[in-house]
């Protein structure tokens, strides 16, 4: 059930991606202005955050189907074993975690640790992202108040 969520997440990411870009691409090409190009900027940034995350989240969902894939060599748990076969053996469990986004394995001292199944550079590159995006989404507004002419 969770990799069905984590699927239709993943799929629902690259749709809004998507229509960030096409909305992106039409406010580069109708507007010349700087606030015009702010906000094309602030768009197409964003699509790239969002499919970042996206991106993200089928890794963290094959992980899930991994783990969950029960018969013949599914204990311990699949992305749980590159840690070795010591730690691994410790494994109970596992967790996944929407902020940061990562798969993390539960182990019976009540410890855990985080698996390379979400790509190191998709928290850093979808942060890194969003925060361009914000900046120029303010900056956007900010520009827009300015050129407004007084109102009568």
């Amino acid at each position: 059930m969770l990799f069905l969520g984590l699927l239709l997440a993943a799929l629902g990411g690259a749709v809004f991606a998507t229509a960030l870009t096409v909305r992106g691409f039409r406010a580069m090409v109708r507007n010349s202005e700087r606030s015009g190009r702010l906000r094309a900027a602030a768009l197409l940034v964003g699509a790239g955050a969002v499919a970042l995350y996206a991106w993200g989240l089928l890794n963290v969902g094959y992980a899930v189907l991994q783990a969950e894939d029960g018969g013949a060599g599914s204990a311990p748990v699949g992305p749980c074993r590159e840690a070795g076969p010591q730690v691994a053996s410790l494994v109970v469990g596992y967790d996944v975690n929407f902020l940061p986004l990562r798969f993390e394995c539960r182990l019976t001292g009540g410890g855990a640790y985080v698996t390379s199944a979400v790509p190191g550079y998709v928290n850093q590159g979808t942060a890194g992202l969003g925060l361009v995006a914000a900046t120029c989404g303010v900056l956007v507004s900010t520009t827009a108040r300015r050129v407004r002419p007084p109102v009568a």
